[in-house]
């Protein structure tokens, strides 16, 4: 039986067209339908324009309306796809796995380096794959790109040219697409472990820095100052911060006792924070600073813009924290 697939477009290079003041998202789902179906196999698609946004311009309130609008439909369709910008797509994809959290069908968002009006563009291969995916049955939120799928709380943009624009961060691919066909790893991808829940708050209180010599620790508490409740910091190494003669962590000390969470994680995208090695790390540790640990960037925010949406109790955004929500994470 012909699977029923929904496409919500979102806009991004996929979608656009030559304008003035260069490309912009200009296409609708009507104009991109040809070529849709021309991929689509024997899988039915709907389709509907959520926005037209070049993903710069996509919001935290844009990601729980869109969260909102799976939610509703869900469970008249087999699954979804997203097309979206690529520059803000791994934000998005993160977001959507909290708040999606155990839903029941596949939720693939996929997008391009090059309009679908290119002939040689890679929307037509990535629509493909995302399409396939979208009709596999496999439950969660995943990213298709250059022909392989990633979770999407583990994907991040790491080229920004090449179609080989994602890779999924530490953390095997759900599924590969080669002259064998759609390889799907099952292993990769985490097993529902409760029933579907919409949970589309989030807090914008949110900042993220990254570690430089010469940053200077009244930054930290200038964010304390204008009413920031979370703090992601991509320090150096395995979660290093400086405590000798720029006393950081005294002052991320005095940030927490003041109820403001504070997490650290790594400037290296592979391999993750590894905080009890060193005394730099410990001395954050038992502060009590919460550690990223394998995390992507774009979850570690995300997933502190989502908890701290829904507590502020010191001890639950802990325990949301540490805990692995939708394969984000591994300790």
């Amino acid at each position: 039986m012909s699977k029923n697939i929904l496409i919500i477009n979102t806009g991004g290079t996929l979608s656009s067209v030559m304008k003035e003041n260069g490309l912009a998202p200009g296409l609708t789902t009507i104009d991109m339908q040809k070529e849709l179906h021309m991929v689509s196999g024997d899988t039915t698609l709907e389709i509907e324009d959520f926005c037209s946004l070049d993903s710069a311009n996509i919001f935290p309130e844009d990601w729980a309306k869109l969260a909102r609008r799976i939610s509703e439909v869900r469970n008249d369709h087999d699954g979804i796809v997203v097309i979206h910008g690529t520059d803000t797509m791994a934000y998005t994809s993160s977001m959507l796995s909290f708040m999606l959290r155990n839903i029941n069908i596949p939720v693939v968002v996929t997008g391009s380096q090059l309009s679908i009006t290119n002939p040689v563009a890679d929307a037509m291969e990535n629509c493909r794959c995302a399409i396939h995916m979208a009709a596999s049955g496999i439950p969660g939120v995943f990213v298709a790109f250059n022909r392989k799928v990633m979770l999407g709380c583990r994907a991040s943009k790491v080229r920004s040219l090449s179609f080989d624009a994602f890779e999924s961060i530490n953390y095997p691919n759900v599924a590969t697409i080669s002259s064998l066909g759609m390889s799907i790893d099952e292993k990769a991808v985490p097993v529902r472990n409760g029933v579907f829940h919409l949970s589309d708050s989030y807090s914008t209180k949110v900042c993220m820095l990254k570690m430089f010599p010469g940053m200077h620790r009244s930054l930290l508490e200038s964010l304390a100052e204008q009413g920031y409740k979370g703090i992601y910091i991509e320090a150096y190494g395995i979660g290093g911060l400086p405590f000798v003669n720029h006393d950081f962590i005294s002052t991320i000390e005095k940030l927490i006792n003041n109820g403001i969470t504070v997490v650290i994680g790594t400037q290296c995208p592979y391999e993750g924070s590894k905080m009890d090695v060193y005394e730099t790390g410990k001395r954050s540790l038992e502060i009590g600073a919460l550690q990223a640990h394998d995390m992507t960037s774009e979850a570690a925010l995300t997933k502190l813009m989502w908890i701290l949406g829904m507590t502020e109790n010191p001890s639950e955004i802990r325990d949301y924290y540490s805990i692995n929500i939708a394969g984000e994470i591994n300790k």
